[in-house]
């Protein structure tokens, strides 16, 4: 279907993000797989050529534009070009953190960060998850006891992208006391790269999406000045609410586009590869397989596109966002896994990007918020 979607200037930055990719990543891509890490000059060589900070404000140095639909077409080429793992700290970067810089850094902080964060000089990271916490924010227990001028941070972070290559850290940490709920007393600090009692741990070891970066991180008496907290005091946890749902569509584009890259592939291949004298996709059940997983993809595309439509008009619901990100990493991973089944033996075979597709796929279920955390949000709006 002719989606319609984009103008002639999405299309251009996306072909233009595309030769980047095409220059600067996917040559490399192997040995960032095999490193565990996409190098941090990679970010800089983005930002140089447009494709970060997008919506930062020109006159901190960023593109000037909040159509979420340049994000948008950006991560569909990170999956087209077959670089997820690279990608994903991009568009981390770009869809995930930088909202909490612009809706809530005040004019000191926005012209401290924002030129660096639009340039790729600056990497971003941010911090929820906790040791035994999981999916419960209100559950953390890092803490930051003001000191005067000072935070001073104690606790642990883990899963996060960017844990190594991150210079600027959005972490949330509790600051109330007993009788603040443990909602009302989060807050949201940014630590800097080299902020004595800072420490990054291991580079995680994952099932997929190798030449992304996943770091535990410690905090051991750390100082912040509060001239880095984003925000009022206490506000971290409506703060977090307020920009789940950009990063769940963010989720839900990756996903989509993750599918009808594999889909795309294993049409190839069905057409190219033969068996019984026959090419595969001459056969029945292939035949039906692709045209099942096409028309998933279709109407997943369709509703995924109406999302952004409404995230780009601030009207985009928590449960709607929820949907769009349950629906389209569970569909990602049906059609992933389908498309190795039409492969035969080769799909198992590493050097084919179908397998790494699929090792890939498997986290777009939890990240973000669990398949049955969705569920639950969107129950919730049922009125049950």
């Amino acid at each position: 279907m002719d989606r319609k979607h984009y103008d002639d200037d999405h299309h251009a930055f996306g072909e233009a993000f595309r030769a980047f990719a095409d220059k600067s990543v996917v040559p490399n891509f192997a040995d960032y797989e095999r490193a565990g890490i996409t190098p941090h000059e990679i970010f800089a060589e983005a930002g140089r050529s447009g494709f970060l900070g997008m919506a930062v404000p020109e006159e901190y140095g960023g593109g000037g534009s909040a159509d979420f639909r340049f994000n948008q077409i950006l991560g569909e080429e990170v999956a087209d070009a077959g670089i997820t793992g690279s990608g994903l700290g991009l568009t981390l970067h770009n869809d995930i953190c930088l909202p909490y810089f612009l809706s809530y850094a005040d004019e000191e902080q926005k012209r401290r960060w924002l030129p660096g964060i639009a340039s790729g000089e600056l990497v971003t990271a941010i911090a929820m998850t906790e040791p035994g916490a999981g999916s419960d924010l209100a559950g953390m227990r890092t803490r930051a006891e003001r000191d005067g001028d000072d935070y001073v941070v104690n606790g642990a972070k883990t899963f996060i992208t960017n844990g190594i290559n991150a210079d600027l850290v959005i972490t949330a940490v509790q600051t109330g006391g007993e009788a603040d709920d443990r909602r009302g007393g989060m807050s949201l600090l940014v630590l800097e790269r080299g902020m004595v009692g800072f420490e990054r741990g291991r580079n995680l070891e994952k099932l997929g999406l190798h030449s992304q970066d996943t770091a535990e991180l410690s905090f051991t008496d750390v100082r912040v000045p509060a001239a880095n907290r984003l925000g009022e005091d206490g506000g971290g946890f409506g703060y977090l609410a307020a920009k789940l749902p950009q990063e769940r569509v963010s989720i839900a584009i990756a996903a989509i586009a993750e599918a009808t890259a594999a889909f795309r592939e294993t049409l190839r291949y069905v057409q190219d590869r033969t068996a019984f004298t026959k090419p595969v996709a001459s056969f029945q059940n292939t035949k039906f397989a692709l045209a099942d997983m096409a028309t998933d993809i279709d109407v997943a595309q369709a509703y995924v596109d109406r999302c952004v439509d409404r995230l780009n008009a601030g009207e985009l619901s928590a449960a709607d966002a929820s949907k769009a990100k349950y629906h389209c990493s569970e569909l990602q991973g049906r059609v992933v896994d389908r498309c190795l089944q039409l492969h035969g033996g080769y799909g198992y075979m590493t050097e084919y990007p179908i397998a790494r597709r699929y090792a890939d796929a498997r986290i777009t279920r939890i990240y973000g918020g669990t398949s049955e955390i969705m569920k639950s949000v969107i129950s919730k709006s049922l009125g049950i």
